[in-house]
């Protein structure tokens, strides 16, 4: 059989398969679409995933952010933090020397700071999970990967309480690079053995912000 022939029997073979297809069954939707739960309820569950996952949890009020996070970088020993070109100024810590993403840092510049700070798309309480998607406040992906402390910023109103909820609403900008952080970055080898920091930053650091003065630690 020729080549010519060979990719003509191909080409038949793949317009049969598609011309005689059947249509794939409709979806069935059925399961929860909303959380209809109080806020404080899904926001307690959010608060809840992201500690079982050892994640730091601050709860703050957005006029002491920029207080918080100092306390946490004097805890974490933090002396460096990159952070993306548009976190506002009035999110950033005293003492801490800031590198904005401006010109992009390369990825050994990156890896000799150790630290960043962003905020979030949004976050899904049912799993305790931060979704990034490269928008504002965010930065590139690479922000979120390279360095070894993750200082992440979740306004109480970009909390849903189920999957669907956020997948509805990231739909929008479908096709920007999302990223869904659980915890810190750990994972096991074949003996269970637990090692964290080798897929993302070791330490997570989430800081719950309302829109009043609650300030809660853990």
């Amino acid at each position: 059989m020729t080549l010519q022939n060979a990719k003509y029997k191909m080409l038949t073979r793949i317009w049969w398969a598609n011309a005689t297809i059947e249509e794939p069954p409709e979806v069935e939707r059925s399961y929860r679409q909303r959380d209809e739960r109080d806020r404080e309820t899904i926001l307690n569950e959010f608060v809840a995933c992201l500690r079982d996952y050892k994640a730091h949890v601050i709860r703050t009020s957005e006029d002491n952010l920029s207080q918080e996070v100092t306390a946490v970088c004097q805890r974490f020993h933090v002396k460096r933090l990159v952070i993306p070109a548009d976190l506002p100024r009035s999110w950033l810590p005293d003492g801490v020397e800031v590198r904005r993403d401006v010109p992009p840092l390369s990825t050994r510049e990156l890896n000799e700071f150790s630290n960043v700070m962003t905020g979030c798309a949004l976050a899904i309480a049912q799993t305790g999970t931060i979704v990034l998607n490269a928008g504002e406040t965010q930065g590139r992906r690479a922000l979120s990967l390279i360095p070894d402390l993750h200082c992440c910023v979740v306004f109480e109103r970009q909390v849903v309480g189920l999957v669907p909820e956020a997948i509805a609403k990231l739909a929008e900008h479908a096709m920007r690079p999302i990223t869904f952080i659980s915890g810190p970055s750990a994972t096991s080898d074949i003996e269970f053995c637990r090692v964290e920091g080798v897929h993302g930053p070791r330490t997570l650091i989430v800081c719950v912000v309302s829109q009043h003065d609650k300030r809660q630690h853990g």
